[in-house]
């Protein structure tokens, strides 16, 4: 993992019919809406599109159109870590977003802990074993009454839809300049 991962900063606005719109510190958008099963469908302004799914321990996965799919880790603060620990994505429209840029702009990294890069694959099995622990963590944390309770600071569930970008690094090949084999179509 790179030790020092490029840094992309976003901030979350709730549109009027309840969708996302994420600016990105790089010039780029993304517009997020939450489907009823959880997941997160998504369009970006370089014409991406998929979809997001929280799994257990942090990891986010990421279908694209094409069926092409990554892995991310939420590391805390507002923070995720993408492309093996290339990038790192913090979101400001939160307190701990904020904190989260303050400390990783002031090298402070060793008071956040190290951060663990996302895997670069995992088999049908391992995801659904993430699933599941996904799913226990979510009914530990519901109170008595039912309702969510707590919460945390990640980017996922950051603001009021919270849903997660995958930054496009530079040279790579989601820049922009090679499309490759990504399905660019419709969005949903």
């Amino acid at each position: 993992m790179k030790s020092n991962p490029n840094v992309l900063t976003y901030q979350d606005e709730v549109l009027a019919d309840g969708s996302l719109r994420r600016s990105f510190s790089d010039g780029r958008h993304e517009w997020r809406r939450r489907l009823p099963d959880g997941r997160v469908e998504w369009q970006d302004s370089q014409g991406y599109a998929g979809v997001d799914e929280l799994l257990g321990d942090g990891i986010i996965k990421r279908t694209f159109n094409n069926g092409r799919v990554i892995y991310a880790r939420e590391q805390g603060y507002g923070r995720t870590l993408w492309h093996g620990g290339r990038v790192l994505t913090v979101n400001q429209t939160s307190f701990g977003g904020r904190v989260g840029t303050i400390l990783a702009s002031m090298g402070a990294g060793f008071l956040l802990g190290s951060l663990v890069p996302p895997p670069e694959f995992l088999s049908p099995e391992e995801e659904e074993m993430l699933r599941q622990k996904a799913l226990q963590q979510q009914q530990t944390s519901q109170g008595s009454d039912g309702s969510v309770g707590g919460g945390s600071d990640t980017d996922w569930d950051s603001g009021d839809n919270g849903e997660q970008y995958e930054p496009v690094e530079q040279g790579s090949e989601f820049d922009g300049g090679d499309m490759g084999d990504l399905d660019v179509g419709d969005f949903g």
